[in-house]
Order: structure tokens, then C-alpha cells, then sequence
């Protein structure tokens, strides 16, 4: 692996004239919220703020530019959805024909825009590795241009302006916090910066769910690991790429990983105090710091990439529901009902009078011991704070509802089991 093709500081300032020409230099943000959770000075890099959504137009940019008219033809790639929508927003704009094969569960959040913007989408069965492959097979038969998600010395580059921007923009800069997937991102990221500034730190961050970097740097080498479910998709990639492993081991100074309930807190902070939608994958770097993976720099500027945010409007209404609970401004709530006509509309009239809003109401009769006569009833509020739902509490409870907060009666059950 010593042996292959290297990525320079002069290669990433070469690709830069055709990255600006094409994305936006984003902001690198105080995050003052995340500063009162864990001290320190803290700086939000929004590529959530890029033009199709992510990061990966500067490398896309700086493949095409490279290409020259190689691409005439038209490009290809394999995808999980960021790097798709990236392609097809730049083959657009010079006029190329875009084809990409997706895996069968891509989010649509991700694919549908990369329709819109004219690409032919394949979803197919398999993950982004199998992905790539096919997409490559095809390449070749059709006379098609293959732009690698990120396993390609030209994408690495790219991605590695956005290195170049926290130097220009970052007084200070002690350590960058980069999403892992590929590795594409973090290791041009880490050239541009450690190539300049040698001691500022570069850590990757990966998602619990798919950690490939551990393993094969542990190894030395390039290896598979299983992958279960995560919202933390854009970086769920099985094995490093050839390229971006050696680079990320030379270049990175640790790794480290989070779980998908501290990436959902993050996500639900970042909207809440910073007013920022990120998707799971770029939302890893502030949950590395919010869960206490990772320290800030004791002095300087930590920066953390936000590296997209095309994330499933379901998936982020359900985030900012959980993160108002976790902060006591929402609760479950859960009682007893006469099956009676009229006894729901008694006990939401009860609730009106404490001040709260109800946000949903489920009737519960499976798996709860109830009365011949009775129903459960699950009721999600929004409320001002932890204060407010004890007073709601206290409140239903005098007036004859056998209320409990859901978390706890679900604790209790299980404690029973």
C-alpha cells in the first residue's frame, strides 16, 4: 500500500480554482451551544449549506475538471445518495448525461433531488460497495465516465478544499472533527490542514453501526466489516477504499466512534440551538464531542464538519420530537380511560387546562392489563419544561387519571421482566 498514488497539498490547491467555481464557500459557525456542553472554543464548518446539499460537489468539481472532455460521453457513479445528487447537480450544469446506481433502501430525501436534476437513478440490490461495482461494470461497457464517491486522487482533492477554507477562516484552529465514511473527506481535509499547520489534530469519526476504520487500521490493511442499520448512511461504507486507507492512517490522528442515539441527540441540538438541518452522517463530529468521545482542544478553535444535510423529514421530525423530550419540553404520557363515549374528549379537555399541547393520542388495549371496561390512552405532549410536566402530572392525577410519565411505566415493565 506504500507504493500507491498520493495526494499533495499543491495537488488539493490545484483543484481549488475549479471547486469555487462551483460551490459555495460555507460558513464556519461559533456553536455556542455546544460550547456550554463541553467547553472550550467551538466552530461549525456548514456543508450542509452546499449547493446539492453536501460536501461532495468539491469533489465531483474537481473530478470533472480533471476529466477535461473525457466525460462527453456522460458520468456514472455509485452512491448512497450525497455523492449522486453532487454528480448529478454538476452534470447538469455542463450539460452531461448522469447515470447512478443506488442501493435498493437509499433514502428518497437523497435520490429524488438527483431525478429532478435529470439523472437516470438504478436502485439495485446490495450496499454502496456493490453499488460502485456495478456502476463501474457498466462504465466500461458503455464508454461512460466512473467518478468514485471518494476512492479516486482527484475527489480526495476536491474534499480537501474545505481544508483550505478553515485555514483561511479559522484563527486559532487546534483540532478539525471530520465525518469518516470512505474516507475521502477526512483524509484531504487532513493533508490541507496538517500540511500547513502540523499540530493541529484531525480526528475522524465514524458511526457505531459501520466501523470500518477501526478494524482496518488495527490490521493494516483494508478489511469488511457488517453493517447494521444506522441514520448515519452517508458514512456507512463497509471497507476503506484502497487510496483513502494509507492516507487516512498517515494523515489522521485518531479515530473514534459514535452511537446512533448520541448522532440523533446531536442532530436534535443542532436544529434547535444552531438553527442547522444536518443528517446523521454530519452530525457525527458534534456528537463525538456532545457524548464525550472526544475533548475540544484544551486552547485554539475546535472545528467540526458538518459534512450534509439531506436528511428524511420523518426521520427529522421524529429527532426534534426526541430531543425535546430529552430536554423536558416534551413528555409520554400514559392512562386509563372508561371505554365510554365521551371519556377521551373528558380527559384532553383536563390536559387543555394544564397549558400543554397534545402533539398525538393513541389508544393502547394490547399488552396492558386493563379492565373489561377500560382503554389505555398514550398521549405525546409539548410542554415548557421538566417542571411543567410535573405539575401536568400532579395536575391529572387529582383529577382521577391514573397518569404515568411512558418512560417510566416501560422502565417498570422491564424491571419486571
Amino acid at each position: 500500500m506504500t507504493d500507491l498514488p498520493r495526494v499533495s497539498h499543491a495537488d488539493i490547491v490545484a483543484a481549488r480554482p475549479a471547486v469555487r467555481a462551483a460551490v459555495r464557500r460555507t460558513p464556519a459557525l461559533r456553536a455556542e451551544a455546544i460550547e456550554r456542553e463541553v467547553g472550550g472554543r467551538v466552530v461549525l464548518k456548514a456543508e450542509s449549506l452546499q449547493h446539492s446539499g453536501s460536501f461532495k460537489l468539491r469533489g465531483v468539481a474537481a473530478k470533472l475538471a480533471a476529466l477535461g472532455g473525457g466525460g462527453a460521453g456522460g458520468v456514472i457513479a455509485g452512491t448512497a445518495g450525497n455523492h449522486g445528487q453532487a454528480l448529478a447537480h454538476a452534470a447538469r450544469r455542463q450539460g452531461l448525461a448522469c447515470e447512478l446506481f443506488v442501493p435498493d433502501d437509499a433514502p428518497v430525501s437523497k435520490t429524488a433531488p438527483a431525478e429532478r436534476r435529470g439523472a437516470v437513478v438504478r436502485r439495485c440490490e446490495g450496499n454502496v460497495d456493490e453499488c460502485v461495482a456495478l456502476a463501474r461494470e457498466r462504465a466500461e461497457s458503455e464508454g461512460l465516465a466512473f467518478v468514485h464517491p471518494f476512492d479516486d486522487l482527484d475527489v480526495i482533492a476536491g474534499q480537501g478544499s474545505v481544508g483550505l477554507e478553515l485555514l483561511d477562516d479559522v484563527d486559532g484552529l487546534a483540532k478539525v472533527l471530520v465525518p469518516l465514511g470512505g474516507g475521502g473527506l477526512a483524509s484531504g481535509i487532513a493533508i490541507a490542514v496538517k500540511s500547513c499547520q502540523p499540530r493541529v489534530e484531525v480526528i475522524g469519526v465514524q458511526a457505531s453501526a459501520c466501523p470500518s476504520y477501526p478494524a482496518s487500521l488495527e490490521r493494516g490493511v483494508p478489511v469488511e466489516v457488517e453493517a447494521a442499520q444506522t441514520i448515519a448512511d452517508g458514512i456507512a461504507v463497509k471497507r476503506p477504499g484502497d487510496l483513502t486507507m494509507p492516507l487516512v492512517e498517515q494523515w489522521l490522528d485518531g479515530v473514534v466512534v459514535v452511537s446512533d442515539d448520541d448522532i440523533g441527540d446531536a442532530m436534535g441540538l443542532l436544529v434547535a440551538e444552531s438553527k442547522l438541518v444536518v443528517e446523521g452522517a454530519g452530525a457525527v463530529g458534534a456528537a463525538a464531542l456532545l457524548a464525550g468521545c472526544e475533548a475540544p482542544a484544551r486552547s485554539g478553535v475546535t472545528a467540526v464538519v458538518l459534512s450534509g444535510g439531506n436528511v428524511d423529514e420523518a426521520l427529522l421530525a421524529a429527532i426534534a420530537r426526541r430531543n425535546e423530550t430529552r430536554l423536558g419540553r416534551g413528555a409520554a404520557l400514559f392512562s386509563t380511560i372508561s371505554d365510554r363515549p365521551g371519556s377521551l374528549a373528558r380527559l384532553l379537555d383536563a390536559v387543555a387546562g394544564t397549558g400543554a399541547s397534545v402533539v398525538d393520542v393513541r389508544h393502547v388495549r394490547e399488552a396492558v392489563d386493563l379492565h373489561v371496561a377500560e382503554t389505555g390512552v398514550e398521549l405525546i405532549l409539548e410542554t415548557r419544561g421538566p417542571e411543567h410536566t410535573e405539575s401536568i402530572l400532579v395536575y391529572l392525577r387529582e383529577a382521577g387519571y391514573p397518569v404515568e410519565l411512558q418512560h417510566a411505566k416501560r422502565r417498570e415493565s422491564e424491571n419486571a421482566g
